[in-house]
């Protein structure tokens, strides 16, 4: 089986990678949590204990995972957090690329942002720009996740943009905006991470928020 490690599996979108990855029934996951957190995670995943901030604490338990994926970031990002974006996000995604190096990963999966620009976002997608250029550097190949909106359980309230993104794409001036700030479904941002995992590029590869609403099969379960 395939051992895939990952950070931010405690989290939203992370429990769901967990249990769909869970149900295709060919990997075995290995998960970072801080001591108290692993109640949160699915049953049947292995719990690596240590600090995604700090790569010394958990490099050398990675192996003989040859995927790493990295979901951890400030939970509902907001213009408010633009310190917290560069104290857990930006030093988080330091932190893991430390650690794929040492561990000899192979493939980095990393859940970025949608890059079109905005003024209200702006800090959080430089993070994320930043730590998209930091995984360019290394000597694995680079999977980046680019969502906007990820509509579902709990996160339903972006529902109310989409007549204005409906509207913005009537106009070719306003429509490459729309295209790339859509949202998109839990299901869809699953779907895509999973095609992800079991197609790693030759290089480094870009999903934007058009690549994950395109088909990829259906996933069995729920998660």
């Amino acid at each position: 089986m395939q051992t895939v490690f990952i950070t931010g599996g405690t989290g939203y979108i992370g429990t769901r990678l967990i249990k769909a990855l869970q149900q295709e029934g060919q990997y075995h996951i290995r998960t970072l949590v801080r001591k108290g957190s692993e109640n949160k995670l699915p049953a049947g995943v292995e719990v690596i204990y240590g600090d995604a901030l700090d790569a010394s604490t958990y490099e050398q338990l990675i192996a003989p995972a040859t995927t790493f994926v990295h979901l951890v970031g400030v939970a509902h990002p907001s213009p408010s957090k633009k310190e917290q974006f560069k104290t857990i996000d930006l030093i988080s995604i330091r932190a893991a690329a430390k650690a794929a190096v040492t561990a000899g990963i192979q493939h980095f999966v990393y859940l970025s942002v949608a890059m079109h620009p905005t003024r209200i976002m702006k800090d959080f997608q430089a993070v994320r720009a930043a730590g998209e250029a930091i995984l360019l550097q290394q000597n694995f190949a680079a999977s980046f996740i680019r969502p906007w909106y990820v509509l579902g359980p709990g996160h339903w309230w972006p529902l109310l943009l989409k007549p204005v993104y409906w509207v913005m794409k009537l106009f070719p001036s306003s429509r490459t905006t729309a295209q790339n700030l859509d949202t998109v479904t839990i299901g869809q941002m699953i779907r895509t991470l999973v095609y992800c995992i079991q197609h790693p590029p030759a290089l480094n590869d870009t999903y934007e928020v058009q690549d994950m609403k395109k088909d990829k099969g259906t996933l069995p379960g729920t998660w």
